[in-house]
């Protein structure tokens, strides 16, 4: 049975196999600090090897860099020994939700949930600090898990906080926030699917250098517009007054990307003729009698037709009764979409280079061929007018808790509009810097229009309040408190409103240790008065769910899957996804438990160490396995 691993994916062993893959002689080795051997990259021949020319040194070439740029970048390789932990309380309909809100640091959560969501998330949206010199922004450090280390090199205060205000008198003012956006970025992006895109809202402290560290991490070629926000009111800030902000928009793979789909329904009608010319030429396409509709009178029409969009009718004549076409008739003239008329009167399904599906071609009333079809994509303009202010925000943050608790939350109808365009009614949806948890309303709003389906994934901090502030006399202690109250109220308003059958709920899971004991990572360091510690590889405060937990995310299955129980001879059985996974943590688990289980033909089962009296027992439930469910990958804790 294998050992699972109960850590985050080291993305560090990961680049350098895969470099591995194309460029094998650059693969070195050598020894670490305990002496052991391990692959190393030669930077000099992959230079070469990525050159055409001789490499004899460092050149100059263009880029963004900043003190803290290779830190940021070691940050976001670097594996982390962190899990989710389950918080049943907090959480609303635990056992049927999809939706998620975990509380801590997010690039601890965006490691954590590597595996599990690799390649998986449409659309992520996110509105950062704006470094404006008075809000605040995380350190980070993954090299060691020592308090009194993290406090000596700066990465937290004498309270343990992660956050710090980053004021403009601060000699690392820019390259500060730098480094914490790019390795934020820089893992989130292996979340996104193929097509998916990612929004981030920004003013014009940082528009610039953040546009920059996204060329860098998601590519220049996919780049997809800088939308500009307007405010319609502002503040006075030095010449002019700013009543506006701005969203960046990538793409992961923008070559994939489709245009953004249209969700308000209805047709496009547009002549089927373009001006006759070099790059379009005239051709004749036969009509036969009956194929085609005509949206007038009986009619006959003869000759040359239109106007600088011309038709000639090659034929004696073209002859319309009782709203169809009489007669065959062959037309000349510049087509709009000629392969799309063709295999229209083919009778074939036809879609246009958008992919909206042509409804029909037919004549109006003065002859002249038209096409309808459905109204499938919208090009939004790059001025986002109408979409809600920060003070609607306010507004609707007030209106569910009778009290203005954030200063400049995004409104529902910027985060709706923009979700709408790009996601299908299964996707997920994500936002690291949640706050209030606007997102988490819009998602359930669209779905509520819609009928749909999509996730959302909400990760904030639990920043605390101030304690001068109403939140904090309301109750609320940190921003968390506050978004998850948002997202009950907020679906109960909605339900109301709207009586939509769809997901209001939410699972909440905290960042945490893991659920391991040191020894189970350190084996090589274990000593004899360790011995007593050995008893168990688990923490004595971790339950059979914290586990679970723990085990979907190394396996890489979505924390939001249906999760049922039930016990069997005693024992406490997990299921997740019906058969996707089966885990017991209980111990001496007997070969009964075992056949039961395997019964099922889970694709995975996971057990304890424990879960076994010795070595023999071990061995009698492997041939459980074999013998009713051969298939089943067996895993042990």
């Amino acid at each position: 049975m294998d050992k699972l691993e109960m850590q985050s994916k080291d993305l560090v062993g990961v680049n350098i196999e895969n470099i591995a893959k194309l460029f094998p002689n650059v693969i070195t080795e050598s020894k670490n600090e305990e002496g052991i051997l391990e692959k190393k990259i030669d930077f000099d021949l992959l230079k070469q090897e990525l050159s055409d020319t001789i490499v004899e040194g460092n050149k100059e070439r263009y880029s963004l860099t900043w003190p803290g740029k290779k830190e940021a970048i070691l940050a976001a390789n670097m594996p982390i020994n962190k899990t989710l932990r389950p918080v049943k309380k907090d959480s609303e309909d635990w056992d049927t939700t999809e939706n998620m809100y975990i509380e801590g640091d997010n690039l601890e959560v965006l490691k954590i949930l590597q595996e599990s969501y690799l390649n998986k998330i449409k659309c992520i949206y996110i509105d950062p600090p704006y470094n404006t010199g008075k809000d605040f922004v995380y350190r980070d450090n993954f090299t060691g898990d020592k308090d009194e280390y993290l406090e000596e090199s700066g990465q937290v205060d004498e309270e343990g906080n992660r956050l710090f205000q980053n004021n403009e008198s601060n000699g690392r003012f820019h390259s500060d926030w730098l480094t914490m956006m790019y390795s934020r970025l820089k893992v989130a992006r292996n979340l996104l699917k193929d097509d998916g895109i990612i929004f981030i809202s920004i003013d014009e402290n940082e528009v610039e250098n953040l546009k920059k560290i996204c060329n860098g991490i998601l590519g220049e070629n996919n780049f997809i517009s800088q939308l500009v926000w307007n405010l319609k009111t502002g503040t006075q800030a030095g010449y002019f007054t700013r009543s506006h902000e701005y969203v960046l928009v990538y793409s992961k793979n923008k070559s994939v990307v489709t245009y953004f789909k249209d969700r308000s329904g209805g047709v496009i009608q547009h002549g089927a003729l373009k001006k006759i010319s070099k790059v379009n030429p005239a051709s004749e396409v036969h009509f036969t009698a009956g194929s085609i509709e005509f949206e007038g009178e009986d009619a006959i029409f003869q000759g040359e037709l239109g106007g600088s969009e011309k038709q000639f009718i090659k034929s004696d004549c073209m002859e319309f009764k009782n709203g169809l076409l009489k007669n065959d008739v062959v037309i000349e003239a510049g087509w709009a979409m000629k392969n799309q008329l063709l295999s229209w009167l083919r009778g074939e399904e036809t879609f246009d280079s958008k992919g909206q599906r042509v409804l029909r071609f037919y004549f109006n009333s003065k002859g002249i061929l038209f096409y309808e079809k459905e109204r499938g994509t919208v090009h939004p303009k790059t001025v986002l007018d109408n979409v809600g202010n920060t003070k609607n925000g306010s507004d609707e943050l007030k209106s569910l808790f009778g009290l203005k608790y954030f200063d400049f939350p995004k409104p529902t109808e910027l985060l709706k509009y923009l979700i709408e365009i790009v996601t299908e009614k299964e996707d997920i949806i994500l936002d690291f810097f949640s706050g209030s948890a606007t997102t988490a309303q819009s998602v359930m709003q669209i779905n509520a229009d819609d009928g749909g389906n999509r996730k959302f994934i909400m990760v904030q901090l639990p920043e605390e309040t101030n304690e001068k502030t109403d939140a904090y006399k309301a109750g609320y202690k940190n921003i968390c408190e506050i978004g998850k109250e948002r997202i009950r109220r907020a679906a109960k308003k909605i339900k109301e409103e709207t009586n939509a059958d769809i997901d209001y709920g939410f699972r909440v899971y905290k960042v945490d240790s893991t659920n391991m004991k040191d020894t189970f990572y350190s084996v090589n360091e274990i000593k004899q008065d360790f011995l007593t510690e050995l008893e168990s590889n688990i923490k004595d405060d971790r339950t059979s769910e914290d586990l679970l937990a723990q085990v979907m995310l190394d396996l890489g299955i979505e924390l939001s899957l249906p999760i049922q129980s039930e016990k069997i001879e005693g024992k406490e059985v997990f299921y997740v996804a019906d058969n996707a996974l089966v885990a017991c943590f209980d111990e001496d688990i007997n070969e009964e438990v075992a056949k039961k289980i395997a019964e099922r033909g889970p694709l995975k089962v996971v057990f304890r160490d424990r879960s076994f009296s010795n070595d023999s027992d071990k061995e009698n439930i492997k041939e459980v396995f074999k013998k009713h469910s051969p298939d089943t990958d067996i895993k042990v804790l």
